[in-house]
């Protein structure tokens, strides 16, 4: 999948349609997980070149959808998605982002705890997205199943990027609570029908991931669980991803704070891609790259912060 380009014209005309003015609930008005986003029921997710994008890169968002955490999707949706595809054409850190979107819960309480729409350039991903569940889910067992999208990204995703050109393709996971450590062999088998012979730890989930995918978790640092309990939201993700694991102050940055992560992550200078932005968005996107390693692998090599 992932023909066609994403115009802002198409989404303005979209958006004015279907989002603007309208509830979050209108907005994804889903009452259970549809078929086709039931990663059980998925074979292989593609992401291949095409006439009009010959150098496809993937791009994976994965939102918590527990509890308040809808307001990830909601904030894509409203405006982010738009400014992601907008910002990686104009930027230009990689070429022809392929954008996947992804709910997230709890695999221990939600029936739904991973969603995943089909890889698109244009603006069959808004309108996928807009057909996930908001669960709203979640339980008292103080985190999330955040490792669910990295197992899939491992075992069910085939891209022209990865396969033809070894180039590792981007998968964002963003919420507010600490990551519950790997996965039981039942809850694979359920929710992914993978045939697991034994449960896998996080960091061999994360390691599975790695191998083909840039890794990074976005902590929502003033929204939900990460808002009183930030310390433990930052000791559960950091002991996997300590260079990685990036506090972002403000949801309202979400989509720029993603391109500045892929900027750098391709070999931008962290201080000019903070300063290219406006006003306070500046701020929070400087305040969320300030801990990012002085080198980078990925696609980019070599970078040099201030």
């Amino acid at each position: 999948m992932g023909n066609g380009r994403w115009d802002a014209g198409a989404w303005a005309s979209y958006s004015s349609a279907t989002i603007s003015g309208k509830s979050r609930r209108t907005i994804f008005s889903s009452s259970s997980m549809k078929d086709e986003f039931d990663p059980a029921k998925i074979k292989m997710r593609e992401s291949r070149d095409s006439a009009d994008n010959p150098q496809s890169t993937p791009i994976i968002l994965a939102g918590d959808v527990t509890g308040s955490m809808g307001m990830v999707a909601e904030q894509l949706m409203r405006d982010g998605l738009n400014t992601l595809a907008t910002e990686i054409y104009d930027r230009k850190p990689v070429t022809d982002p392929h954008i996947m979107m992804m709910a997230i819960g709890d695999a221990y309480y939600d029936r739904a705890p991973l969603q995943v729409t089909q890889f698109e350039a244009d603006i069959r991903v808004a309108k996928q997205a807009r057909e996930l569940w908001l669960e709203g889910g979640g339980g008292g067992n103080s985190g999330e199943s955040y490792l669910l999208p990295h197992l899939f990204a491992a075992t069910k995703v085939s891209a022209d990027a990865i396969e033809k050109r070894g180039q590792k393709g981007y998968l964002f996971t963003i919420g507010d609570e600490p990551v519950l450590d790997g996965a039981t062999k039942d809850q694979i088998r359920k929710f992914l029908d993978i045939p697991a012979e034994r449960d896998l730890t996080g960091k061999e989930i994360l390691a599975m991931a790695q191998r083909n995918w840039d890794v990074y978790h976005i902590v929502l640092m003033n929204e939900g669980f990460a808002s009183y309990r930030s310390d433990d939201v930052l000791r559960s993700w950091k002991a996997l991803l300590p260079e990685r694991t990036i506090e972002l102050q403000s949801i309202d940055a979400l989509a720029e704070t993603v391109v500045s992560l892929i900027q750098v992550n391709e070999g931008a200078r962290t201080a000019d891609v903070a300063a290219s932005w406006s006003g306070s968005t500046a701020l929070v996107v400087a305040e969320a790259l300030k801990n990012l390693p002085a080198t980078g692998a990925g696609n980019g090599g070599v970078q040099f912060l201030d």
